[in-house]
C-alpha cells in the first residue's frame, strides 16, 4: 500500500499543476473584474502612498534647511546651496516612483472608463477590444511616461515652487547686508554687486562662478517647467490627474 502511495505522489510531482479555469459566466467574469480592479487599486494607492513621502521630505527639507540659514547671520548661503541638491535628489527619486505610479493607474482608468462608465451610463458604444490595452500592459508592462517627462511632471506640480523659495531665500542672504556674516554699519541694506559676488563665494570658489551655476541650473529647471511631454491628455488619464 505504502509503494503505491508513493508512486502515486510522484506521477502527482511530475504532471504540471492544472491553470485556473477562466470565468464561464457573468457572475464568474464580475467577480474577477471586481478582485482585479481592487488588486490594481492597491498598487496605485501603493505608489502614490510612496510619491506623497517623497514630496514631505522635500518640504521639511526647505523647512528646516530655511530655518537653519535665515534665522542667524553667521549661518552660510552654502546651506541654501545643499538644499537645492537634496531637494533635486528627492525630485529625481519621485520621479522614478512616478513612472510605476503612472503604469497603474493608466490600467485603473481604462478599466474606469470603458467598463464601469458604460454600466453606470451605457452609451453602446463599448468597444469589443477595450481591454486590449490592458492586457498588453497585464502581458508585459512597460513605463507610459519617460523619466525626463516624469522629473519634469512632478516639477511642475510641486518642485518648482520648492525651488523658487529656495532662490529667493538664496538672493536674500548674498543681497543683505543682515543676512551675511560681515554685516555692514550702514543702513543700506542693498549691497553692490561686488559685494554680492563676494558673499556669493563658496569657499575656494569664487562668487561669479557660483552665481552662473546656479543661474544655470535655475535655466534647466525652468526649460523643465515649460517642458510638455505627448503623453499629457492621453484617453486613459482624463483632465484630473497629479
Amino acid at each position: 500500500m505504502s509503494g503505491e502511495v508513493t508512486a502515486l505522489s510522484a506521477k502527482a510531482q511530475k504532471e504540471p499543476n492544472p491553470s485556473p479555469a477562466q470565468p464561464t459566466t457573468s457572475t464568474e467574469a464580475i467577480n474577477l473584474m471586481v478582485h482585479y480592479y481592487r488588486g490594481e487599486m492597491g498598487r496605485m494607492a501603493g505608489w502614490r502612498d510612496r510619491i506623497d513621502r517623497t514630496t514631505n521630505w522635500a518640504i521639511t527639507v526647505v523647512a528646516a534647511l530655511l530655518s537653519v540659514s535665515l534665522s542667524t547671520a553667521n549661518s552660510h548661503h552654502g546651506v541654501l546651496l545643499f538644499a537645492m541638491l537634496l531637494v533635486t535628489l528627492l525630485l529625481l527619486i519621485e520621479a522614478r516612483r512616478y513612472r510605476f505610479f503612472d503604469v497603474y493607474r493608466a490600467r485603473v482608468r481604462q478599466v474606469e472608463k470603458k467598463y464601469f462608465a458604460e454600466f453606470l451610463q451605457p452609451r453602446g458604444d463599448l468597444a469589443p477590444d477595450w481591454g486590449a490595452a490592458v492586457a498588453a500592459s497585464l502581458r508585459k508592462p512597460e513605463f507610459l511616461i519617460s523619466y525626463r517627462d516624469a522629473t519634469c511632471r512632478r516639477l511642475r506640480r510641486n518642485y518648482s515652487w520648492m525651488y523658487l523659495i529656495l532662490l529667493l531665500a538664496w538672493a536674500l542672504k548674498i543681497s543683505s547686508s543682515t543676512m551675511t556674516e560681515n554685516p555692514s554699519s550702514s543702513v543700506d541694506v542693498a549691497l553692490s554687486f561686488e559685494q554680492v559676488l563676494k558673499n556669493a563665494a563658496f569657499g575656494p570658489i569664487p562668487g561669479a562662478v557660483v552665481l552662473a551655476i546656479v543661474l544655470s541650473f535655475y535655466a534647466i529647471i525652468l526649460a523643465g517647467v515649460f517642458h510638455r511631454d505627448r503623453a499629457e491628455g492621453e484617453r486613459v488619464r482624463g483632465e484630473a490627474h497629479v
